[in-house]
């Protein structure tokens, strides 16, 4: 397979940001309504545009005052076939969203001698957290693969898939992105008992997308939970833990039912989510994206990125 492979340079340097959690962002800072939790109509209307605007320059900001590079994701996590018609998108304006969304992101990075990376966003076919639409791994390559291939069009460098609950959607999105040629990021998250939603070990899971992918993904990542959830599944590594070089964990400890209920924002505190992320050094060496998830902004990452500067 051909994959863009200089975009994935900035893995051997050092690590760069990218954003915190943008819904809870948008829905709980900026009094937004985010029907569906889905950010990508703003993309369709110039208020909307210059509300995801004001969100990314505060990251956009921050690597640059930091000196680091920077990974901006798509704001298409929810921009596929079975949530697009419950917000009136029809498979050609979800095309054409997903394209558009390539393309207005890459116009608002700046120039930079620094790694500047767009990632082709795309989430679970279900809610996330609860396994609600089970596929085989064949079946997710054909769901995925429709949304794949418009990021990947448009310019995308790399696919990333957020928010994965169990190995063989994981599987059928990596094989869907080798189809068109992009390197994929997996990022599963997992439950207070640091495993998947599925029950899966998270080295379980890595392990087989690995064997039936032949380490297809370009690097792992965990996010949408907070370190005390996973920390410990670290420690007992045989090895797969080299194999995850992003995180972007959550502010609160909160369970995703816990979270998913909640009226009001847990935002955590900013200090206390960096030291976790230095001391998780230890145990992920091979860390070299750094960023949140919900309840996270810019105070986090700003906070995660100086406990990284040495």
């Amino acid at each position: 397979m051909t994959t863009q492979n200089h975009t994935l340079d900035f893995l051997n340097g050092r690590a760069i940001l990218t954003d915190g959690g943008l819904e809870t962002t948008l829905v709980f800072h900026e009094g937004i309504d985010l029907p569906a939790f889905a950010a990508f109509p703003l993309l369709d209307t110039p208020e909307g545009r210059e509300q995801l605007a004001r969100y990314y320059r505060r990251y956009i900001a921050l690597a640059e005052a930091n000196g680091r590079g920077l990974l901006l994701e798509t704001p298409t996590w929810r921009a596929h076939a079975d949530w697009g018609p419950m917000l009136g998108y029809s498979p050609a304006e979800l095309d054409r969203v997903n394209r558009y969304a390539v393309r207005w992101l890459r116009d608002l990075m700046p120039d930079s001698d620094r790694p500047h990376v767009v990632g082709g966003n795309i989430g679970p076919r279900g809610d996330g957290y609860v396994l609600d639409a089970v596929m085989s791994a064949e079946q997710a390559e054909r769901y995925h693969s429709t949304q794949v291939a418009s990021l990947a069009a448009a310019g995308a460098d790399l696919i990333s898939a957020y928010t994965i609950g169990y190995s063989n959607e994981a599987i059928g999105i990596v094989r869907a992105a080798h189809g068109c040629r992009m390197p994929a990021v997996m990022s599963f998250t997992v439950e207070t008992d640091g495993r998947l939603p599925s029950g899966e070990a998270l080295g379980e899971a890595i392990a087989r997308v690995d064997a039936a992918t032949d380490g297809g993904p370009a690097y792992y990542m965990i996010n949408c939970a907070h370190p005390s959830h996973f920390r410990h599944v670290l420690e007992d590594s045989s090895g797969w833990h080299l194999r995850i070089r992003g995180l972007r964990a959550n502010a609160s400890c909160r369970s995703h039912a816990e979270l998913d209920a909640a009226t009001e924002l847990d935002a955590g505190d900013p200090h206390a989510l960096a030291l976790d992320y230095e001391q998780l050094r230890t145990e992920l060496p091979a860390l070299r994206v750094i960023g949140g998830c919900c309840g996270t902004d810019h105070r986090h990452v700003a906070a995660i990125s100086a406990a990284f500067a040495g």
